[in-house]
C-alpha cells in the first residue's frame, strides 16, 4: 500500500472503448478538442492521462439499415476531426506500439488513436468491405452489437446462437490478415464458438465480471478464465447497470471487479474500456477521461504501484505489441 502522504506518480492510460465517432458524425459542427456535448473530448483526454483511446465505429438502430457508407463516415470524421484537428496519432502497426506514451515536451504526451468497428453489420455480410476498413487503418472488430447480424448473434438475441457460415468465413479473414477480434455484445454461444476458432487472442473491450453484477453483457468466471487462459485482454467498463446492481455506483464498486478478475489469475489480462459517450449514466467520480487520476488514486491505495501501471495501459500496451499486425 502506498503512503498516503506521498505525492501521486503520473500513470498512464489506455482505454479500450468510446463512442466519440458516432457522436461526431451525429453533430459534425463538434470541436473534438473543446468536446461541446462529448464526453471524451480531447481536452478531457489529455488531461486525464489517456494516451491511447480506443475510438469504435457505431452504428446507431435508430439510423436505420446498417450500411458501409456509415462506417465510412465516422472514418472520416476520425480522420478529419481527431487526427487532424485533434492532434491525435493513428496506431496501426506493432511497430508503433513501442512510440505510445513518449512525451515531445514535459507533461504532453501524445494521443494515439485505435479504430474499431463495433459490430459488423455494417459491413453487409461484404469481405471487401472488410478489406477496405482495415486498409483505412481499423484494427479491431466486434461481430455484434447486442442483436444477430449476418455473422453471429448478440448477447441480448434470445435464441444465443452462434456464429453463421459467414461470420465463420468473417472470422477466417480476420486470422488471415491480423484484424484483432472483440467479444464484448457477442452471445455466449458466439464467444465460445469463437473461442475454438480464432488463431490469436481476443478481447472484451467493455465487459465486467458477472460475478459480482449478473447484468447479462458481463462476463461469466467460465468466459473471463478462457480469455485468461489465451492471454487475451478484458476491459472494465464504467456504465453504473454493468458496475453494480444498486443502479447506481461508484470508484470502489468498479474496484470490485478488478479484484474479482485478478482473483481468477487475471492480473495480466486485465485493463479498461470506460465507454464514454456510449453511455448516459455515470460512475460517481468517473463522469469523463479527466477523472481517470481519481481512479489511479484509489488503486494506488490498494495495490502496488506496478500493477496498477499494468491496468492502466501495460497490459494493453504488451497485447498490442504482440497481436497487431507488422508494418508491410
Amino acid at each position: 500500500m502506498n503512503n498516503p502522504g506521498s505525492s501521486q506518480p503520473k500513470v498512464e492510460v489506455a482505454d479500450f472503448h468510446c463512442d466519440v465517432l458516432s457522436r461526431l458524425l451525429e453533430h459534425p459542427e463538434t470541436d473534438f478538442l473543446k468536446g461541446g456535448p462529448l464526453d471524451a473530448s480531447g481536452e478531457r483526454l489529455k488531461s486525464g492521462g489517456v494516451v491511447l483511446q480506443c475510438f469504435a465505429i457505431y452504428l446507431s438502430q435508430k439510423w436505420g439499415i446498417p450500411k458501409f457508407e456509415l462506417i465510412l463516415g465516422q472514418i472520416e470524421r476520425f480522420r478529419r476531426q481527431v487526427l487532424e484537428q485533434g492532434g491525435v496519432k493513428h496506431l496501426r502497426w506493432k511497430e508503433e506500439v513501442e512510440k505510445i506514451g513518449h512525451t515531445p515536451t514535459p507533461g504532453n504526451s501524445t494521443l494515439w488513436g485505435l479504430l474499431s468497428i463495433e459490430g459488423a453489420e455494417g459491413l453487409e455480410g461484404n469481405l471487401f468491405y472488410a478489406e477496405a476498413a482495415f486498409d483505412l487503418g481499423v484494427r479491431l472488430l466486434g461481430l455484434t452489437w447486442n442483436y444477430a447480424n449476418w455473422a453471429a448473434d448478440g448477447v441480448l438475441e434470445q435464441r444465443n446462437g452462434g456464429l453463421t457460415n459467414k461470420g465463420r468465413k468473417l472470422v477466417e479473414w480476420c486470422n488471415q490478415k491480423g484484424m484483432l477480434l472483440d467479444v464484448s455484445h457477442l452471445s455466449e454461444a458466439g464467444f465460445w464458438e469463437l473461442a475454438e476458432l480464432a488463431a490469436r487472442p481476443f478481447i472484451a473491450s467493455h465487459s465486467n465480471a458477472k460475478a459480482v453484477c449478473g447484468h447479462v453483457r458481463n462476463l461469466t468466471d467460465e468466459q473471463i478464465r478462457a480469455i485468461i487462459s489465451m492471454d487475451g485482454r478484458m476491459g472494465l467498463t464504467f456504465f453504473p447497470p454493468f458496475v453494480s446492481e444498486h443502479g447506481t455506483a461508484a470508484i470502489p464498486d468498479l474496484l470490485k471487479h478488478v479484484e474479482h478478475v485478478c482473483s481468477l489469475g487475471g492480473e495480466k489480462q486485465l485493463m479498461f474500456g470506460s465507454d464514454f459517450d456510449g453511455i448516459d449514466a455515470w460512475v460517481e467520480g468517473l463522469e469523463h477521461p479527466g477523472c481517470y487520476p481519481a481512479l489511479v488514486e484509489q488503486l494506488l491505495a490498494r495495490y502496488p504501484e506496478d500493477r496498477v501501471r499494468g491496468w492502466m495501459h501495460g497490459n494493453a500496451f504488451t497485447f498490442l505489441h504482440k497481436n497487431l499486425p507488422a508494418a508491410p
